[in-house]
């Protein structure tokens, strides 16, 4: 009591846990400054006010395959569609393979799989929420073909996708190619865009490992004097591997087929206007590395063709895990009309505070710009 004179000792503890508190706000406010400079840099916006964008949505099928994984898929487009005034979303594409199986031999759950049927049904809502809001163009992949990996070309987009069923698509769809089946489908299909300062871009897609007849179709679609001003994206399913190699070959024998190396010199090579090619398919259970990749090479009358493989679906767990934790691409359109910035972003990790901090992907693979002269 003499000690403290008239304070008490529940002073002295106030007194002592207010100077600490001070002295430890001084320490860290350094790195509370940084933190929020990090954030500033990473906001999800466009880089430039005058930029146009496309939302690229690699692989589906785990999150389809099961129940527990389909609301990380309905996020995804959910997302875009939220964001379409904010980063002035033209499009969106989606690299195929949207189910793990288009049709099961029985109808019965097998290995805690959702049925063919459900799975369709889960592709089908998540893409419900852009339906009459933009356009999207999905190409077929090889999970979406046979029994339960393209055994043959039955397939059940056109079921589920039918052109009527986006409105979106009515001013932009230029053409259409007959599937297997001699029926013409969106399995092959042409959209036309108006991207600011870009002019004219044609996106043309593919059904998985497209047959020669699909080929002709593309080429003479790019070399039609209507498109030869535009710069063509091909979105087609197999095409590349992460370290950037065309694919030769397939275990999956849908017959007849053409993989990357054949799409490459039957269609983009002699195709002068063809500038890009993206694709999803190739994927390992490894690090992300090894599910992107990338290449360029010229084309007949020497423009760079920048291919593009992007597939995240082991991220999150492998090929039994949450589907591939929500990653997706932002390529941002820039007002000098011929570059691309591409950005890889989760909303699955950007929606909560909690977790934004791991929402971007900044590896050399993961974000680059692509300069289309």
């Amino acid at each position: 009591r003499d000690v403290l004179g008239s304070r008490g000792l529940g002073d002295v503890y106030k007194r002592q846990f207010y100077m600490r508190t001070l002295s430890l706000f001084f320490i860290l406010c350094p790195f509370f400054v940084l933190g929020a400079q990090n954030v500033e840099k990473k906001q999800l916006c466009l880089s430039d006010s005058n930029s146009s964008s496309i939302i690229l949505l690699p692989d589906p099928q785990t999150y389809t395959k099961f129940d527990t994984n389909q609301p990380i898929f309905d996020l995804m487009t959910a997302w875009a569609a939220a964001n379409i005034d904010k980063l002035s979303v033209k499009a969106v594409l989606c690299t195929g393979d949207l189910v793990e199986q288009n049709e099961y031999l029985v109808p019965d759950n097998i290995n805690g799989n959702q049925t063919s049927t459900q799975q369709w049904e889960a592709a089908s809502h998540a893409f419900a929420k852009l339906d009459n809001k933009i356009p999207y163009v999905i190409c077929g992949g090889n999970h979406d073909y046979g029994y339960t990996r393209s055994e043959n070309r039955l397939c059940n987009l056109p079921k589920y996708f039918p052109v009527e069923r986006n409105s979106k698509w009515k001013d932009c769809l230029v053409g259409v190619c007959n599937n297997a089946f001699g029926i013409p489908t969106l399995e092959n299909a042409a959209f036309e865009f108006t991207m600011p300062h870009w002019g004219k871009i044609l996106i043309i897609t593919t059904e998985f490992a497209p047959r020669n007849e699909v080929l002709d179709w593309a080429k003479s679609l790019a070399s039609d004097n209507k498109y030869l001003n535009h710069k063509i994206f091909l979105l087609t399913h197999s095409y590349l591997t992460w370290d950037g190699n065309r694919i030769e070959n397939e275990p999956y024998k849908v017959s007849p087929a053409n993989y990357g190396e054949a799409i490459w010199r039957k269609l983009v090579y002699p195709s002068k206007n063809i500038r890009m090619v993206i694709c999803g398919h190739y994927c390992l259970d490894d690090d992300f590395r090894h599910n992107v990749g990338q290449r360029i090479d010229k084309n007949i009358e020497g423009k760079n063709v920048f291919q593009m493989m992007f597939n995240a679906q082991t991220a999150g767990g492998g090929w039994h895990g949450n589907g591939g934790d929500g990653w997706l691409r932002i390529m941002e359109f820039m007002p000098d009309g011929k570059t691309i910035k591409v950005r890889t972003y989760s909303p699955f990790f950007g929606i909560s505070p909690t977790t934004e901090q791991f929402a971007w992907r900044t590896d050399s693979w993961d974000e680059f710009d692509i300069v289309l002269e």
